[in-house]
């Protein structure tokens, strides 16, 4: 039975009838193609890259894995087709994501001068244009109690410096306040480091695809979504969070023709250097703790 996502963070929702995505229970993803020609684009960007032998199996695990299309009833009724793909969710429990779009640009050169203003609208009054990319959406798991804290797209979309600064905070905060403001929350160190540090938590997995980035020249990948995904619940236990990294959303890749692309590689550079400050702010105040102690 196809079902409304339940952990869905950015992106069109399906609700009241529109167009979204939609899930099963056998852990599969149906994504409504675009009606444009960006739909018809991202499903051609999944047949080729999940053929192409070029890509490395240690960089193919950051991509969801393409099941083709499907025609098939849409969320808002109507016969559509449809990108298949892994749900990225269907494993976890009470998941806590990110959703992050990389670039300073997130429009092609090829796009109409109508949506290249309306993106450069976007870029300037979010965070792309200063750090190279912007928050789309969260949610972080606080308690079966208390549900998700998970403010609204809008408001996300508002966040500067010192916004995006404390979202990355709150992502590993064991801070329960579903509301807390910055002032009030504390990374947990500890929880920080399971999540962002370590062998194989999120900035290690950045900065395997940074190496890839440094080198690939295939492709462009413009206004493509990092998601940062992790089980908090996991984690407070003791347990190993199962941090992970995906990239997301292709309706705008275009080849790279030999070139490096330097739009998603700054933007990712820049977001490796944001979120290791961040880890060293934690470590840093977990020192002076127990320094105090």
């Amino acid at each position: 039975m196809l079902k409304i996502p339940e952990h869905q963070v950015a992106g069109h929702h399906a609700s009241n009838g529109t167009l979204g995505p939609l899930i099963d229970d056998s852990g599969r993803f149906y994504k409504p193609l675009q009606g444009d020609e960006r739909g018809s684009a991202e499903a051609a960007f999944y047949k080729q890259f999940s053929s192409n032998t070029q890509i490395p199996d240690h960089i193919r695990k950051f991509f969801p894995i393409f099941y083709g299309t499907q025609v098939m009833t849409a969320s808002d009724g109507s016969e559509h087709p449809h990108i298949v793909l892994q749900d990225l969710t269907s494993s976890r429990l009470n998941p806590t994501i990110m959703d992050i779009k990389i670039g300073s640009r997130t429009f092609g050169h090829e796009a109409s001068d109508a949506y290249i203003a309306k993106c450069l609208k976007r870029d300037r009054e979010t965070t792309s244009l200063q750090l190279g990319f912007r928050i789309s959406g969260l949610q972080v798991y606080i308690n079966d109690e208390s549900g998700f804290y998970k403010p609204p797209r809008d408001d996300v979309l508002k966040s500067g410096l010192d916004d995006v600064r404390f979202l990355f905070r709150r992502f590993v905060s064991s801070n329960l306040a579903p509301a807390a403001v910055p002032q009030e929350l504390e990374a947990n160190a500890a929880l920080a480091s399971n999540v962002y540090g370590g062998t194989d938590g999120i900035l290690a997995q950045l900065l395997e695809l940074k190496a890839w980035f440094e080198d690939q020249t295939m492709y462009h990948f413009c206004a493509c979504s990092l998601l940062f995904m992790f089980e908090k619940r996991l984690a407070l236990e003791g347990v190993r969070p199962n941090a992970q990294v995906k990239i997301i959303d292709f309706a705008h890749v275009t080849e790279g023709k030999g070139v490096i692309d330097h739009n998603f590689l700054g933007g990712l550079c820049s977001l490796i250097k944001f979120i290791s400050e961040v880890l060293g702010d934690c470590e840093e105040h977990k020192t002076d703790q127990e320094g105090d102690s």
